[in-house]
């Protein structure tokens, strides 16, 4: 990392931490009480997820990390240093290139921008599953975390007036599901980070592009603030860039979506008041200020909001058609994985994946048992029984879950 450093990330976690707003109030003792639940909860929660999802996963459970806001900016800026590393070594070697100035400049600003924006989303993400952690100190690859963000989970709770115990399991039921997603499918956290990798190595990085790439994001903002639909993601992006941002959104929408699914599916015989709390979220994940709403714009966090509702249709779909162990082939390599044309269109995943169903056979339960003439291993999709419920489109925990 020595030479020219393209982010000044202590500037960022300086900056994040000085503009977050302070969490709510709440006597010593609360605070205690909710991080102790959390904690427990979360562990409950893996147990549930395990079991409905009927993905094995090797690792005993843990218990979640709990984290105040600064706790969070910290956490989230240690794992963008682990992702942006390929990026900077990259642009350490071509420093001829780039003027003295511009990087002095270049990564001051840098580090503001990154510190306000995660000072933004410290106080309203609920939680997180870090994919991406700094090795531990024998240099062992950490796998992820799961982080709970006590502060903003009280505010939530207190704001929407739902039963705190219910609400703090509903949100460790989504979490619980990427940690068992991802310790469950090893392969999946390589996967995304070396797409993420391609994808910053796929960006045209001299200096001429990259001003041109700023203009056009700067005009980006302009139209978002005045309620266009720009983004910054789509300003700064190569054609090659577009492509492998498609297959990132497409597992993205497919992980995020499988947490909403199952979330929804687990949440009504664990969860009591679950349509409650569903209700109300609903209203206030759609709400804020103007200012959040062009922020959110900006980071591509409202374009998540449609991607969990698609995610989480495509898994409801596949499962009702064939059973969950069906729909866990989708977990078997990088090939199984759903293009977002087939998440728009599960039935061409499964086309291609289980293969071309025989004629469905009605179980007696009215209940359809499909024989799968796949590939695969030949064996019958097991009936699944349906978890019937409200079957509207499932609301994520926030709208900036990792």
């Amino acid at each position: 990392m020595d030479g020219m450093q393209v982010i000044d990330w202590d500037l960022a976690v300086a900056t994040g931490t000085r503009l977050v707003r302070p969490g709510p109030q709440v006597s010593r003792e609360e605070a205690r009480q909710a991080v102790a639940e959390l904690r427990q909860l979360s562990r409950e929660a893996e147990g549930h997820v395990r079991e409905f999802t009927r993905i094995d996963t090797e690792t005993a459970p843990q218990p979640a990390t709990i984290v105040d806001r600064s706790g969070w900016i910290k956490a989230n800026v240690e794992g963008f240093r682990v992702v942006l590393e390929p990026l900077t070594e990259r642009m350490a070697a071509r420093r001829d290139q780039t003027p003295a100035i511009v990087s002095a400049v270049g990564s001051r600003i840098t580090g503001v921008e990154v510190g306000a924006v995660l000072a933004f989303l410290a106080s309203r993400v609920l939680g997180q599953y870090e994919l991406f952690l700094p090795p531990d100190p024998s240099g062992r690859e950490a796998i992820g975390r799961l982080t709970l963000v006590a502060p903003n989970i009280v505010h939530a709770e207190q704001e929407l007036g739902v039963h705190p115990r219910d609400f703090r399991l509903w949100v460790c039921l989504h979490e619980e599901t990427h940690r068992v997603q991802f310790t469950g499918v090893p392969w999946l956290r390589e996967y995304i980070r070396s797409q993420m990798t391609e994808f910053l190595l796929a960006s045209d990085m001299d200096l001429p592009t990259l001003l041109e790439r700023l203009r056009s994001a700067a005009d980006a903002v302009a139209d978002a603030v005045r309620g266009g639909e720009g983004n910054l993601i789509d300003a700064i992006q190569t054609p090659e860039q577009k492509e492998i941002l498609d297959r990132l959104t497409a597992v993205m929408t497919l992980v995020e979506g499988h947490g909403d699914y199952v979330m929804d599916a687990v949440g009504p015989s664990v969860v009591p008041s679950v349509a409650d709390i569903r209700a109300k979220f609903h209203h206030r994940r759609e709400g804020g200020s103007r200012l959040d709403r062009t922020v959110r714009k900006l980071l591509g966090v409202d374009l998540k909001m449609k991607q969990y509702a698609q995610g989480s249709g495509f898994v409801r779909t596949v499962v009702d058609q064939v059973g969950m162990d069906g729909f866990n082939k989708v977990w078997t390599s990088a090939e199984t994985l759903p293009t977002q044309e087939e998440i728009a269109h599960p039935d061409r995943w499964i086309a291609r994946v289980i293969g071309t169903p025989a004629l469905p056979v009605a179980g007696a339960d009215g209940v359809t048992d499909l024989r799968r003439t796949g590939t695969d291993d030949g064996d019958a999709a097991r009936p699944e029984t349906r978890i019937e419920g409200e079957n509207e489109t499932g609301d994520e925990a926030d709208g900036t879950t990792g």
